[in-house]
């Protein structure tokens, strides 16, 4: 069969971590793996762009019971004769002529044939982990957000609270983990030009951390219920995380994974630590789900 000409249909915004799809393109990697596209895929794939979530961990079975451990699952984009994993993408995604995919990587000896229907099994428990974290981190910038609302002498974008967006402007790097996540932000001179005063953070770290605290105590004492709403089903489709806090409701774009509810990380806590270095000041944000369901 040819490389795919529509995304991939994916099933795990609903939540959901068994799928069967019908192998659509086999491809040797040439490094003792091959990539396998399915029409349709339960499986969370780790997004060049973006990766702050990793992949899924899941089995891949094909007729006759014998399963496969993925080794990796990643975007890729087929342009109808070549096919370009990860960082190799040369070009966004909705661009015209192309297909986003996901490729479930599989050791090259692998038996797969293209037309056969094959079934997939995720990982249950480390979804769980994974979805918790990132409903975590999300709740976590905008607490975070929320806390520094007074250390801007000029307006800047605003978040989904309406509050001025540190975490959009100042983050480096995001790294979702099993119940809980990693923020790095960058306090340098453009953020300052941007009218961001380090002071109020930096004078008084540990009143900063508690109330982002406080502000999450409040929040995940709701229980409220999370909810992924999506524009279609395709891999490039918009959805967005989205929760009612006691202020209104935030949404926030999102292509993750995420916990039924506020109520299943089990509380939401950070730790604040900050570094000088190279004429800025490295901010971290860990953040933990204090007794997460399951």
């Amino acid at each position: 069969m040819s490389l795919p000409t529509v995304d991939t249909t994916v099933t795990y915004p609903s939540g959901a971590v068994e799928s069967t799809g019908t192998v659509l393109h086999v491809q040797d990697l040439g490094d003792g793996t091959r990539a396998v596209l399915l029409d349709t895929t339960a499986v969370h794939p780790v997004d060049a762009g973006w990766p702050d979530q990793g992949a899924d961990r899941a089995v891949l079975t094909v007729a006759g019971g014998v399963s496969y451990e993925l080794q990796d699952a990643v975007v890729a984009a087929a342009d109808g004769s070549s096919l370009f994993l990860g960082a190799d993408i040369p070009v966004k995604k909705g661009t015209e002529g192309w297909a986003f995919t996901v490729a479930h990587v599989l050791p090259a000896a692998a038996a797969v044939q293209e037309g056969e229907s094959v079934r997939i099994e995720v990982d249950g428990a480390y979804r769980t982990a994974l979805s918790a974290g990132h409903t975590a981190c999300h709740l976590a910038s905008l607490a975070l957000n929320r806390q520094l609302a007074g250390a801007w002498k000029k307006d800047v974008m605003a978040d989904a609270a309406g509050n001025p967006n540190f975490d959009a402007l100042a983050i480096e790097t995001s790294t979702i983990a099993e119940h809980g996540s990693t923020d790095v932000y960058r306090l340098g001179k453009s953020l300052r030009r941007k009218g961001f005063l380090p002071d109020a953070l930096l004078a008084d770290l540990p009143a900063a951390e508690a109330g982002i605290n406080t502000i999450l105590a409040g929040w995940t004492a709701t229980g409220a219920e999370v909810r992924i709403e999506c524009d279609g089903g395709g891999l490039t489709d918009m959805r967005r995380w989205a929760v009612d806090l006691p202020d209104g409701t935030v949404r926030i774009p999102c292509g993750g994974t995420h916990a039924a509810s506020l109520k299943e990380t089990g509380g939401i806590q950070v730790t604040l630590t900050a570094d000088e270095g190279d004429g800025a000041v490295t901010l971290t944000m860990d953040t933990r789900c204090v007794q997460p369901a399951g």
